[in-house]
């Protein structure tokens, strides 16, 4: 009970919580719309939706001095390639967090002569931009864990040209494909917090992509990637060493 009222007691806790009743609200509607007889259901949890949406928005008003302070964070990163990607991912983060913010005056009536659907359509942009520059870093850390384990596991076993040796070029290609798949699931289960940091931008990156036209999902699989999402963010802050470094 302790743990769970100081998870509460986090801006980013709550968030986390308000978004996984989002998403799921989201996902049940999808499953249930085509159901006979679930028009009253659809519409409570339609409605239930668009309040927990609204009070989203309530506690991210902050989030634009957050993704500062964690741009100026990023910026003293040692190396290269985490330096460059989170920088400009927390860069467009302050970008969408301000439009977030336009949009949330106008949705109160406080900036109603804007054009909500082009600043959404901004705010949309510029978080695939971080989300995408994201998985571009996750991308790099996964490789120098699997770099690290296939240097460890060379090191315990004989030269894998040896194995290969009478194997038709069919065969090779099977053989890399299950040695790389192998590797990546091993380079993942030893680094946990690089695991959750994948699936959560992964799953994050589905619903800008849709908004853009780029890539079109439906409310099912939208609803689903954001609940994973949500699950992903909340073990992170409720278990801050599960959540990726920067080195």
């Amino acid at each position: 009970m302790d743990a769970f009222t100081r998870f509460t007691n986090q801006t980013q806790g709550r968030d986390r919580l308000f978004r996984a009743t989002q998403y799921t609200c989201m996902l049940l509607r999808y499953l249930l719309e085509p159901k006979a007889g679930k028009e009253k259901v659809v519409l409570k949890l339609k409605k239930l939706e668009s309040s927990v949406s609204t009070g989203r928005k309530w506690f991210r008003l902050g989030n634009v001095v957050h993704a500062v302070q964690a741009t100026q964070q990023s910026m003293r990163a040692t190396d290269l390639v985490p330096r460059m990607c989170l920088t400009v991912a927390n860069l467009n983060r302050v970008v969408y967090f301000i439009c977030d913010t336009v949009l949330w005056a106008r949705s109160v009536g406080l900036a109603s002569g804007i054009d909500k659907e082009k600043w959404r359509m901004w705010a949309a942009r510029h978080y695939c931009y971080s989300v995408l520059l994201s998985l571009v870093r996750d991308v790099y850390e996964i490789a120098l864990q699997m770099e690290q384990v296939a240097h460890n596991r060379t090191k315990r076993e004989r030269s894998p040209s040896q194995d290969l040796l009478g194997y038709s070029v069919a065969d090779e290609e099977v053989f890399w494909l299950q040695s790389f798949l192998l590797l990546l699931l091993r380079s993942l289960r030893k680094h946990p917090p690089l695991l959750l940091d994948t699936v959560k931008n992964f799953c994050d990156i589905l619903n800008p992509l849709d908004q853009l036209g780029i890539y079109k999902s439906n409310a099912g699989v939208i609803g689903l990637g954001g609940l994973v999402s949500s699950l992903a963010g909340i073990i992170t802050v409720a278990c801050p060493h599960l959540r990726l470094k920067t080195h």
